[in-house]
């Protein structure tokens, strides 16, 4: 057993409706992962998978916004997974939690099909990574991101969508990725502050779609316009999300 199994916090998610079991040491999900699931526009009956679930976060944030989801969750390290099956059990959810790479996912996985897919992959093509092997895993690609979005699209249902939250700089890959096989892509610019450029970008796309491309108005973060030192400056939208678990499904509605 890993030592970080043996040293882990008890984290409240939105505003402590969830209560999330992390490492102190390895990877920790934090914003970008109740963002994720506030984007995914899952409604209550239908199969939600997420790909590299970590601890479960932003699955469980999901499972606590759209009661009667089928979430499946599908993790490569398996402490990872035993601890996402666990925040499920302590906040009274089910989830699957399914253990395997997503290019050569397990057998079980490859018989199902889903509404949507979730996903946030790693951040980072290289540089120092993390002394923790956990840590660095979910933060450095190992994975190509192209093969992320090739893996969620091959689960998906006809018209089902795809959602993901990455780094402004690789829209290009992830558009790539999605070229002759899922359209109607609706990207939400996700910005620290208004007048920011933006430091992430939700991509949202529907398997064997045609419809037009959307770039959608900046998410803003933070209201103040540089950092407050340690008040907390989250706009009335962000707070929203991040502390309420509202979504951002009318981010994406078209007007």
């Amino acid at each position: 057993m890993p030592a970080w199994m043996s040293d882990l916090s008890d984290d409240g998610f939105l505003d402590g409706r969830l209560r999330i079991a992390q490492p102190k040491a390895g990877f920790r999900s934090g914003a970008d992962a109740v963002m994720l699931a506030a984007a995914c526009p899952a409604v209550a009956g239908q199969s939600v998978l997420e790909l590299g679930c970590g601890a479960g976060v932003a699955s469980l944030c999901l499972g606590w916004r759209v009661p009667g989801l089928r979430l499946v969750g599908l993790e490569a390290q398996e402490d990872y997974a035993d601890l996402a099956r666990r925040n499920a059990l302590v906040n009274g959810m089910a989830m699957q939690v399914l253990t395997g790479d997503l290019a050569r996912p397990p057998a079980e996985l490859r018989t199902m099909a889903f509404d949507h897919v979730i996903a946030n992959p790693p951040y980072f093509l290289g540089g120092t990574p993390a002394p923790d092997g956990g840590r660095a895993r979910a933060r450095c690609e190992e994975t190509p991101l192209a093969a992320w979005v090739d893996a969620g699209l091959r689960r998906l249902r006809p018209r089902g969508i795809l959602t993901l939250i990455q780094r402004a700089d690789r829209l290009d890959a992830i558009l790539a990725a999605l070229s002759g096989r899922a359209g109607s892509v609706a990207i939400l610019p996700v910005a620290g502050r208004a007048g920011h450029q933006a430091g992430r970008v939700i991509v949202q796309a529907t398997k064997g779609a045609r419809g037009p491309l959307r770039l959608l108005a900046p998410f803003v973060m933070h209201g103040e316009a540089t950092h407050a030192g340690d008040r907390e400056d989250l706009t009335d939208a962000a707070s929203a999300v991040l502390r309420k678990g509202s979504p951002l499904v009318r981010f994406f509605t078209k007007v």
